[in-house]
């Protein structure tokens, strides 16, 4: 009996020491210096629109400061507070998703308290609005050296976007240090993937139905193996670019290497059958179609397309963006329609994207070209495929914008910048509302806030996905020594009316 007295007695007092403690942890000093500024962070973690299930957003102050604390509050209540001497705020997971699930809905606020030979200063309050509109939980992407002309290593890695875990799909070590490229997913499908493997062993890898096959998707009848993908939405069909691809290197500083096509067509790949078509409309002589991707209920192929013009004359060429009648019954085409004039206005379009609701398109737009990623003014332009406007939204900057992908509800959409130092390319995530208007974007997270600063890869083709690739990477090495099954090519017909 006396022996369990003295375990409660025990018990209380412990928790009276955890109060007292916790009490302890959010006593803040007293800041008598109000700042008429926000803190200078690095990422720029402020007044941004996040999903409830990202990863921590810690961040790094730029201020010439000895000590910090970070105090995060929903509404009035201060929920806890993190100390730094060096300014780098890092949130524990379970403190985040606290202060996420509280804040859902609604925003929660940042103040920063600083304090250097002297009083504690406080710097302006800023809030960031907590939405519960998930984003896909993977993002999947390919590291490489930013000059692309010149690489050892690279791979295909997936991130876990609410925490910080990254694992690879495939690296070039199995590929016999050959190129890895252009994965593609169908409509954010982690269990309907495929990608290139260039080189000795190579071909294009499909992973469906939980199986692995290589193909080889050069036929006599095509101008190139295959390259630019977009998955049909019944997972059947892939439509491909076929492109001869050449490169020329800049003496200019602001320019560094020029990417264009001499000659390039559209195909059609059947999945089911392994054979490749090429309608005729897709393959116009003195025209360089490329950049194919469907519209949600697959009735529509979008692509770009641009008079061939000689290297020479590498900027002069500029692509258009244009439309197909698709009928899947038959597996025939339309007549193409142009959707998007804009060469006579003297820019360029390529990678057009066509939101999960089939209403919106994003697209990238240049002085001329296709290759966006080596072009400083790329933007992205949103348009809206039933009123035809044409806006520039607020995720633009001075340096380069290019790939981009929706997520599978279409309210985020994650894109390729080089915003940072011009140089490397890294992912950025943007919320899109239901009233069509992209929120301010922010930098894919990182434990180490200052990651971005060190690390000298490029994240390549940012593609959400709804989970984790359940692909183990050492299934490739059954496939990477087989020789990849040749493509069939059957010639394809037109129809002539809508379907």
């Amino acid at each position: 009996m006396g022996k369990g007295k003295g375990h409660i007695q025990y018990g209380v007092i412990l928790g009276l020491m955890i109060l007292l403690f916790s009490a302890c942890q959010q006593q803040l000093p007293k800041a008598d210096v109000q700042l008429d500024r926000l803190p200078q962070l690095f990422p720029d973690y402020v007044e941004l629109t996040i999903p409830e299930n990202i990863a921590p957003l810690n961040f790094q102050l730029q201020e010439d400061y000895d000590q910090f604390i970070a105090c995060f509050f929903v509404e009035k209540e201060l929920l806890f507070s993190v100390h730094s001497n060096s300014g780098k705020i890092e949130l524990g997971m379970k403190q985040w998703k606290q202060l996420t699930a509280k804040s859902k809905g609604r925003e929660y606020a940042v103040e920063i308290l600083a304090q250097k030979d002297g009083p504690w200063v406080r710097f302006q309050r800023f809030e960031n609005r907590v939405v519960a509109d998930r984003i896909d939980s993977y993002l999947v992407y390919r590291l490489i050296e930013p000059g692309f002309e010149t690489w050892k290593s690279m791979g295909i890695y997936q991130r876990c976007l609410e925490d910080f875990e990254e694992s690879h799909i495939i690296t070039n070590e199995v590929n016999h240090g050959g190129c890895v490229n252009c994965h593609s997913f169908r409509m954010n499908d982690p269990d309907k993937l495929l990608f290139h493997m260039r080189g000795p062993g190579g071909g294009t890898v499909f992973w469906q139905g939980q199986q692995l096959s290589k193909v080889e998707t050069k036929t006599a009848e095509t101008l190139s193996s295959a390259v630019y993908p977009t998955w049909h939405p019944s997972g059947d069909f892939v439509a491909f670019s076929v492109n001869k691809i050449v490169q020329s290197f800049h003496a200019l500083p602001d320019k560094q290497v020029e990417v264009l096509d001499t000659l390039s067509d559209l195909v059609l790949y059947d999945t089911r059958n392994q054979a490749i078509s090429q309608p005729a409309q897709l393959a116009t002589a003195g025209l360089l179609e490329t950049f194919p991707t469907w519209a949600p209920d697959g009735k529509t192929l979008f692509y770009c397309a641009a008079k061939a013009l000689p290297p020479d004359q590498y900027d002069e060429i500029r692509y258009d963006l244009y439309q197909v009648a698709f009928d899947l019954e038959s597996r025939q085409f339309g007549q193409p329609e142009l959707v998007v004039n804009a060469s006579d206005s003297g820019k360029s379009i390529s990678f057009p994207r066509v939101s999960p609701d089939g209403r919106y398109l994003v697209y990238c737009q240049s002085d001329y070209g296709n290759f966006s990623i080596w072009h400083r003014e790329s933007d992205l332009m949103l348009l809206d495929l039933v009123t035809h406007e044409i806006s520039c939204p607020e995720l633009n900057s001075s340096q380069a914008e290019s790939y981009h992908s929706w997520s599978s509800t279409g309210r985020w959409m994650v894109f390729s910048s080089r915003r940072q130092d011009g140089l490397y390319t890294r992912s950025y995530i943007a919320y899109f509302d239901a009233a069509g208007k992209f929120h301010k974007p922010f930098l894919l997270p990182f434990k180490d806030p200052l990651f971005s600063q060190k690390f000298t890869k490029a994240f390549n083709v940012p593609e959400l996905v709804k989970s984790k690739v359940q692909l183990d990477p050492r299934s490739f090495e059954r496939i990477r020594n087989q020789t990849a099954v040749p493509a069939s090519f059957f010639q394809a017909h037109t129809f002539t009316t809508n379907p």
